[in-house]
């Protein structure tokens, strides 16, 4: 945790699972950012406030739910402007994540971005959900789909440059050699690039191949294998807990979250539920 002074607040951490990505989450009441360059991408969301930045000659203002996004090494500062508090969540891509995302979305170079500063509500969610994850960091299959799912859109909509993103073939029966490996590997901590590299897609192919095929992610269909698995385990009468592990669930509570979205009660109810069937 780094604090400039008693009034700001900024956490600064890398993340375990993609190297060269660090992440920041800053609550700032006075700051401002000399002229500075990054190594590598920096992307961010302004959540609360806002802040004046400089670069390329250009004077824009971040308000709230804006998306800033930055080229590698290109100079940048920032001040707060006339906003009296300014809160924002950040991503640093040094060398090897921007490889790994790259390699992800089947393009020979990263794109180039002709502004810095993005009105895009979109995106915006996109990558605010992204940051929650990866800050969370329970699941590596979800972190990686969102990952380049949400890159992947930010290059084909603002990006110059850097290779064309192919999309993802309609291929009934490249889906079904997928599905298939799903429901025969659900328990195991299964990651994106397993799965296509199964059916030989680029990790965002694969992601454009579900959502053609199933209107679901992959994370989104194993989620649900998963949860289908632990109803017959729950049935039957086994542990919560012991089920969780069972079906491929981070933990207890992961299983008891997805559990609830998707159906409206948690594995505690309908084990009950369960038993009360079978006792009539």
């Amino acid at each position: 945790m780094a604090r400039t002074d008693p009034k700001n607040h900024a956490s600064f951490w890398w993340h375990r699972h993609t190297p060269g990505l660090s992440m920041m989450r800053a609550d700032f009441t006075t700051q401002q950012y000399a002229p500075h360059t990054h190594e590598g991408f920096v992307i961010a969301v302004t959540e609360l406030g806002g802040s004046v930045i400089k670069s390329r000659g250009v004077t824009d203002e971040a308000r709230t739910s804006t998306l800033l996004v930055f080229n590698p090494a290109e100079a940048h500062s920032g001040s707060m402007g006339r906003s009296e508090r300014w809160t924002y969540r950040s991503l640093y891509f040094g060398e090897s994540a921007i490889a790994a995302v790259a390699d992800g979305l089947g393009i020979e170079a990263p794109p180039y971005f002709m502004r810095n500063v993005f009105d895009d509500s979109d995106l915006i969610a996109r990558f605010l959900e992204l940051h929650v994850s990866l800050e969370e960091g329970n699941d590596v299959f979800h972190e990686r789909e969102l990952l380049l799912a949400t890159f992947g859109r930010l290059s084909e909509r603002h990006g110059c440059g850097g290779g064309r993103i192919e999309p993802a073939p309609h291929d009934r029966a490249l889906l079904r050699v997928v599905t298939d490996l799903v429901h025969d590997r659900y328990a195991d901590e299964l990651l994106l690039e397993d799965l296509s590299a199964t059916v030989g897609l680029t990790a965002f192919q694969l992601i454009g191949l579900f959502k053609r095929g199933l209107g679901l992610t992959p994370h989104m269909y194993l989620t649900q294998v998963r949860l289908l698995n632990a109803r017959k385990h729950l049935a039957r009468g086994l542990p919560i807990a012991h089920v969780a592990a069972m079906t491929g669930f981070y933990d207890q509570s992961a299983l008891t979250r997805h559990f609830k979205r998707s159906y409206g009660i948690t594995p505690l109810q309908f084990a009950a539920a369960a038993v009360r069937r079978h006792d009539h």
